[in-house]
């Protein structure tokens, strides 16, 4: 009788779990830091018009957005077809706007308050009447840091639609 056993030929040794936490938190902490959370629900219809000379915001946190436009198809049947102002995540009057520039600015700290740039996203086809109104809101919230947002193109293909 030997001591030592022959080796049985084709099995596999077991695979080491060992490493595998480590494996998974380390894609859990990549996912966490990569993602980027919406901010917003858009509840409107918001088709941007196109610009030639554009130039991106370096500091998005410094940015309120609102929205003017129709409301999407979700919400026709209980807001109805005219264009509407959305203040983050839900439609308010003309007259909120104020309000909200207040309330934003408060949330952020002193010295960034003066940084703060309101960025108006309005679908191409709402009238001007409403962005004449929101712009007249926005100078009584002394909110003089006004930016468009569109779209980059030629600014051409906004008048053929």
């Amino acid at each position: 009788m030997s001591k030592f056993k022959k080796k049985k030929s084709g099995d596999l040794p077991a695979i080491s779990t060992a490493s595998l936490p480590d494996i998974v938190f380390m894609l859990l902490f990549f996912f966490m830091v990569a993602t980027v959370m919406r901010e917003n629900t858009l509840m409107i219809k918001n088709e941007l018009p196109t610009a030639d000379q554009v130039e991106k915001l370096q500091k998005k946190d410094l940015v309120m957005y609102i929205y003017a436009g129709k409301p999407s198809e979700n919400y026709k049947s209980q807001y109805g077809t005219e264009a509407r102002v959305q203040l983050n995540d839900k439609f308010a009057n003309v007259s909120d706007i104020q309000q909200f520039i207040i309330e934003e600015r408060a949330s952020k700290r002193e010295e960034l308050q003066k940084d703060l740039t309101t960025s108006l996203k309005i679908d191409r086809e709402t009238n001007m009447g409403l962005v004449s109104d929101i712009k007249y809101e926005l100078r009584r919230a002394e909110a003089y840091r006004i930016n468009y947002t569109t779209k980059t193109g030629d600014a051409v293909e906004n008048f053929g639609k």
